[in-house]
């Protein structure tokens, strides 16, 4: 199993993580990850962008620490960084989701 790049907990900043979930398709890849869980990229998304597309925007919430990803074989498994997240900026995560989600 191998862990692809992520920020370490203490260098997530609110900007970039703003910036990440600015983006429509990007917001609704964490509401997805917030109500299932871990998920592999070809399951998860296949009605939402093209592939390529798709791991422009999963690298982009990697990248600002939004999301865990792990490599194991040929799948890539995407999670949410609850837990990081939450102790960088308490309720952040819960308040964009439960917004973001229609009632």
């Amino acid at each position: 199993m191998k862990i692809i790049y992520r920020p370490e907990r203490d260098s997530l900043e609110l900007p970039g993580i703003l910036y990440a979930l600015g983006d429509p398709v990007r917001l609704t890849i964490v509401t997805r990850l917030a109500s299932k869980g871990e998920l592999t990229c070809g399951i998860a998304y296949p009605d939402l962008i093209p592939k390529s597309t798709l791991s422009h925007h999963l690298k982009i919430l990697r990248e600002a620490g939004v999301i865990h990803v792990r490599q194991q074989g040929r799948e890539y498994h995407n999670s949410l960084r609850r837990d990081d997240l939450e102790a960088r900026f308490p309720g952040l995560l819960r308040t964009i989701v439960d917004v973001a989600v229609p009632r």
